[in-house]
């Protein structure tokens, strides 16, 4: 891993305010220098159910925020017209060559 992909993965994400290393891996990287720490090692399984529970919380946090862009961006957008088969509509022939 390039020193540039760990800096990315080590640091919080702004729309789901967890760090992409916990997200993926349910822990905090090994910088490599760190003693490592004695006392209890998570089983597998217990792991895996940490990970899915920081994703799924992840994955809530995001469709939060896709709701709220897309709030604002309905809001600037404002009604559209809808068409229907055999509307009669006339066309700008400005951009045509």
């Amino acid at each position: 891993m390039g020193t540039a992909e760990f800096a990315y993965n080590n640091k919080v994400n702004s729309s789901t305010k967890v760090l992409p290393f916990i997200a993926n891996n349910g822990q905090n990287p090994r910088m490599g220098f760190e003693m490592r720490k004695r006392g209890k090692v998570l089983r597998a399984k217990e792991l895996m159910v940490k990970i899915k529970e920081i994703q799924e919380e992840a994955q809530v946090v995001l469709r939060k925020v896709q709701e709220e862009i897309k709030k604002q961006a309905d809001w600037h957008r404002g009604e559209v017209e809808e068409y229907k088969v055999r509307d009669m509509v006339l066309l700008s022939t400005r951009d045509l060559k």
